[in-house]
């Protein structure tokens, strides 16, 4: 065992996003003590692009965990050890001090949206998924390495390295570029099955395995780190470090999705339907994603990109003057716009919402997928939009569980977690479109939680998961209304429908957007 003592009763989880880095201090019991978000933002200077600033976020991570071990009033040798989540599909480029040649490229980039076709029609797209369990979508570093190789040769050549922003991180602290297999099994780089680079997918991008970090278990510890980042964070410098795994993954665990037929759901920014397999497995269609937990968890599922980022878009673009006047009545603008979309009957009066405004991943994998209000009518209101968009995710939801049923089998139960679990209206509406149970844990901090539950097996601290079941308590149980569930099983229908009716146009327009959009 590494630092096992009673005197350290505290694991400190670090979960770096999409738009903030997290941080949890929990006990033993699995507690939460303290948390503390640090945001940063992200730029996108074209319609295509999503970067963001690594330095930037290296220093998130410093402060948040400085600001919840103060806030916890942690002491430095009271700490098992520091376990990481992380966002997937980041991609950078580092020279030989590993200083950054570039911005950290994030999953919603979709620069290299043109070179889906050209790697499944010319490059046996589909083999390389089957081997790496990545689908081919431009969120896919694969793809964007064929991006730069063809548009940025001369970063391209330039580049020492090619990493992630957790391996960053990791870099900056230890003078180490480590990938843990998670991270790297969402590359579209990586050969699920020999747990190594994948010889087809680095001969389609011209990138050498040397070029990339060494693939790590997620139980991987690093001690011995930079002196000041230890100062820093208010940490002891010999503090075990977990490399840990994806925020996906461990959100599975967190909530104790672990068995056949019980699958999480997490919406924050994005969302995402996952559920656990003993050994990895791909789709024959190729719709949805494998990736790696350890030697014996493996987790499937889709990701959705227009999760609870729909709902920030209809508070600042839709009900603006909504939103103010739930300010001026002391409550939160979200509240306000959900107390107006309760009055909505379910199915919004015949109202339908796809909810495609930055493409789409699971299980169409369409960048070029745009958002399209259908059925609007002069009788609906904007309280009927505002219920239609929240329907909208749900609908997208709805796709990726029929999707992941035909590999996982039926859905015994749906397990909630992200920032959507806090509204008991969009939890009902779930277990509503879905004709299930929705399980909402005590706590909502999934992924973090997940990654001290792997801090303590890496540790030697528990034989297996089993071990910290009791971490996760049910708090609330929802059923789904059968009257609510049939409008939406024949909504559903509607929505499906119309996307396929209209793939050929997102293309067209997405290609008009992209040559008139003024930058």
């Amino acid at each position: 065992m590494i630092g096992s003592s009673v005197q350290k009763p505290y694991i400190i989880s670090a979960d770096i996003g999409t738009t903030s880095t997290k941080t949890l201090v929990i006990d033993r019991s699995g507690r939460v003590l303290a948390s503390h978000s640090v945001e940063y933002p992200l730029f996108t200077p074209a319609p295509d692009m999503a970067e963001q600033d690594p330095d930037e976020i290296f220093q998130a991570v410093l402060t948040a965990v400085r600001t919840v071990v103060r806030k916890a009033a942690v002491l430095p040798g009271q700490v098992l050890c520091v376990s990481f989540s992380s966002a997937m599909h980041s991609l950078m480029a580092v020279d030989k001090e590993l200083r950054p040649l570039t911005r950290c490229i994030t999953w919603a980039d979709n620069r290299s949206a043109a070179y889906v076709k050209v790697l499944k029609e010319e490059l046996n797209g589909l083999d390389i998924y089957r081997n790496t369990g990545t689908p081919i979508h431009p969120m896919s570093p694969l793809l964007k390495l064929m991006w730069f190789r063809d548009h940025r040769p001369d970063l391209f050549d330039q580049a020492y390295k090619f990493i992630g922003i957790k391996e960053y991180v990791f870099a900056r602290l230890f003078g180490k570029l480590v990938i843990d297999y998670s991270i790297a099994s969402a590359t579209g780089l990586f050969n699920l099955r020999r747990l190594e680079w994948d010889e087809g997918a680095l001969a389609a991008c011209g990138v050498r395995r040397e070029q990339l970090s060494d693939p790590v278990p997620t139980t991987c510890v690093l001690q011995g780190m930079n002196a000041n980042a230890a100062a820093s964070m208010g940490l002891a410098e010999d503090t075990p470090f977990v490399v840990g795994a994806s925020d996906g993954v461990l959100a599975n665990l967190g909530v104790g999705a672990l068995d056949q037929g019980v699958y999480a759901v997490t919406i924050g920014t994005s969302g995402a339907v996952r559920g656990v397999v003993r050994e990895p497995v791909t789709d024959p269609q190729g719709r949805l994603f494998c990736y790696a937990l350890k030697e014996d968890f493996w987790v499937v599922g889709g990701a959705i990109n227009n999760g609870g980022i729909m709902f920030r878009w209809v508070r600042d673009q839709l009900a603006t003057a909504e939103a103010e006047e739930g300010r001026r009545r002391g409550m939160d603008p979200y509240d306000y716009l959900t107390a107006l979309a309760r009055e909505v009957s379910a199915g919004s009066d015949g109202l339908i919402f796809l909810p495609l405004l930055s493409g789409e991943r699971a299980p169409y994998w369409n960048a070029n997928a745009r958002g399209v209000f259908f059925g609007l009518s002069l009788y609906h209101q904007k309280k009927h939009m505002i219920r239609a968009v929240l329907e909208g995710v749900m609908y997208r939801i709805h796709s990726v569980v029929k999707a992941l049923e035909e590999l996982g089998g039926p859905t015994r139960e749906v397990r909630a977690s992200g920032g959507f679990a806090r509204s008991p209206f969009w939890l009902q509406m779930m277990a509503d479109v879905l004709g299930t149970d929705v399980a909402v844990p005590n706590t909502i901090e999934s992924s973090g939680l997940g990654a001290a539950q792997l801090g303590m097996l890496a540790l030697g601290e528990i034989a297996d998961f089993s071990s910290v079941h009791d971490w996760m308590h049910v708090e609330q149980s929802l059923q789904a209304s059968e009257r609510n569930h049939e409008i939406y099983r024949q909504l559903t229908k509607i929505y499906n429908r119309v996307y396929h009716q209209l793939k050929d146009e997102f293309d067209a327009i997405a290609a008009f957007q992209l040559t008139h959009t003024q930058s």
